[in-house]
């Protein structure tokens, strides 16, 4: 891939935007390499007569900023960062045609749903979604709203780059993020898919970004997520941080 003939999104700043072609180029010589791989994988499923009845899941658990919005890597609320495929292939239990699913699904899902798909109880200690019902046709069991958090920074994004505590949620349409010191962000997905306009704590989006934070309190709750400062977790937990005040993070 040239990084001369790559478009950029247009969230990334002018500064980074050489770099971010040859970090572009590098990520989509990788998707092909890994597109590469899974056709053998299915092509192995194939050969061992076994491809219809096989569930196979591609997910990663991450996204990567590649320059947007001035970043690069995870932990950051944006949506290069926090969103991440989840595709389910499993002709004999799901059928053999595709379908999208708008629903909200997080990270701690994927295995109750998993369960769920192949008729094993779900342990009632388990945080996530059973979502199985729902891949299959069924409604959806979530609130319509995904969690997302970043409990202490480190690695790429320190303190000095910005690095802060955040709690906040993804709705089908909505991003809304508070850090310790309150409202932070808010994009409408939707118009603003860039999320270039920070909505947050505009008298104009006062109501809208009520409703959100409630939204985000209730999930709170629900976690038992008491949204402390990451040196208290840092504490409680026996981490070491370096001098950035952060766990120490090599790529």
């Amino acid at each position: 891939y040239s990084p001369d003939r790559i478009q950029l999104r247009p969230n990334v700043p002018a500064p980074m935007r050489e770099n971010a072609r040859k970090m572009l180029a590098g990520y989509y010589a990788h998707c092909t390499a890994l597109d590469y791989c899974l056709r053998g994988l299915l092509g192995t499923l194939q050969a061992c007569g076994i491809e219809e009845k096989t569930l196979v899941v591609f997910t990663s658990d991450h996204g990567d900023l590649l320059g947007s919005h001035g970043g690069r890597n995870k932990q950051q609320p944006y949506e290069e960062s926090i969103r991440v495929p989840l595709l389910l292939r499993w002709p004999m239990g799901l059928g053999d045609y595709p379908r999208r699913l708008d629903a909200p699904i997080n990270a701690e899902d994927i295995m109750p749903t998993l369960l769920g798909l192949c008729s094993i109880p779900v342990p009632p200690s388990v945080e996530g979604i059973d979502y199985s019902r729902y891949v299959g046709g069924g409604p959806d069991p979530s609130d319509g709203v995904a969690a997302i958090s970043c409990v202490a920074p480190f690695g790429q994004w320190t303190r000095d780059k910005g690095g802060r505590e955040y709690r906040g949620i993804r709705t089908e349409r909505y991003t809304y993020v508070r850090d310790l010191t309150g409202p932070w962000l808010l994009f409408d997905n939707l118009r603003d898919p860039f999320q270039l306009d920070n909505l947050a704590n505009r008298t104009e989006h006062r109501k809208l970004q009520g409703k959100l934070d409630r939204q985000l309190q209730e999930k709170l709750k629900k976690q038992r997520d008491e949204f402390l400062p990451a040196t208290e977790y840092i504490r409680r937990w026996g981490y070491q941080v370096d001098a950035s005040g952060t766990v120490p993070y090599t790529p």
